[in-house]
């Protein structure tokens, strides 16, 4: 019997998710961990029931991604999970194989992570599931009226 498309991309573990994750690596010199540091934005794909399991489990991949250690000059490095940048149920259009990823650099992402970070609703997935229409884009705020 041959599987339709869509049965093939979920499989019996559920919805297939992209999440886009944000880590930062922090590296200490004299102490100081400086204001523009260098950052990862992953994407990583994962099957759940639902948006909210598959943001659970997105963060849980993100925190067992960190790491620190020394770099070639003995620098103490780490490497930190800021949060879930987004997160996207993917449908049809999308191969079993498709990854995309960025390294980017960022002013005190960890700091600024409640602005770079957007509040669960504001993700692509769950605003879908809760409205049945997806966003343009997530992570930025919306104005009602023009700013003066």
């Amino acid at each position: 019997m041959k599987r339709s498309r869509n049965t093939r991309k979920t499989g019996r573990l559920g919805r297939r998710y992209a999440a886009r994750l944000l880590f930062q690596f922090r590296v200490m010199v004299d102490g100081h961990p400086g204001v523009r540091r260098l950052c990862e934005d992953r994407i990583i794909v994962l099957s759940a029931a639902g948006a909210r399991s598959a943001l659970a489990k997105a963060r849980a991949r993100g925190k067992a991604g960190e790491y620190q250690g020394p770099n070639a000059d003995g620098t103490p490095v780490f490497f930190e999970f800021i949060g879930v940048t987004d997160l996207l149920e993917l449908g049809v259009e999308c191969e079993p194989d498709e990854v995309w990823y960025d390294i980017v650099q960022k002013v005190k992402p960890m700091e600024r992570r409640r602005k770079l970070i957007p509040a669960p609703e504001r993700l692509n997935a769950i605003a879908r599931e809760r409205s049945n229409k997806p966003l343009e884009r997530t992570g930025k705020a919306r104005r009602s009226a023009p700013i003066r």
